[in-house]
């Protein structure tokens, strides 16, 4: 089980902005390419964010496109959501996660069926 631990979620007000952040072991982290997605109590899993193995390539969701950034630090072993212009529809438990092995490096996760494993979350809630 790959232990993949994320932090920063917090209480904001709409437009405001938060960053995530998920670290996981190097021997997990580097080769993997990885993501976000979200879920509200409820209801189904949502994709948010994909980026490759070398941080080059990303994907979003129509949804959060334009608002949000995803990025990574394969050094630190950091995987980063930036996210802007919050809205109260962005509140939700966030978790990162990463692929299943791809031989193609530049392979992006673009949907939650691309993910193999996560973390436990870290709650954004966005109020008006």
């Amino acid at each position: 089980q790959v232990q993949m631990t994320e932090s920063g979620g917090d209480t904001v007000r709409s437009g405001d902005s938060l960053q995530l952040f998920c670290t996981a072991p190097a021997r997990t982290f580097r080769p993997a390419a990885l993501g976000w997605f979200r879920q509200v109590p409820g209801k189904e899993r949502e994709f948010v964010a994909g980026i490759n193995r070398d941080g080059d390539g990303t994907y979003y969701a129509d949804s959060v496109k334009g608002r949000f950034t995803i990025s990574r630090d394969n050094a630190a072993n950091l995987l980063f959501l930036q996210m802007n212009s919050l809205e109260p529809e962005d509140t939700a438990a966030y978790h990162c996660a990463d692929a299943f092995f791809n031989q193609n490096s530049r392979f992006i996760p673009m949907r939650v069926t691309d993910f193999r494993s996560w973390g436990q979350g870290t709650q954004v809630t966005v109020s008006s």
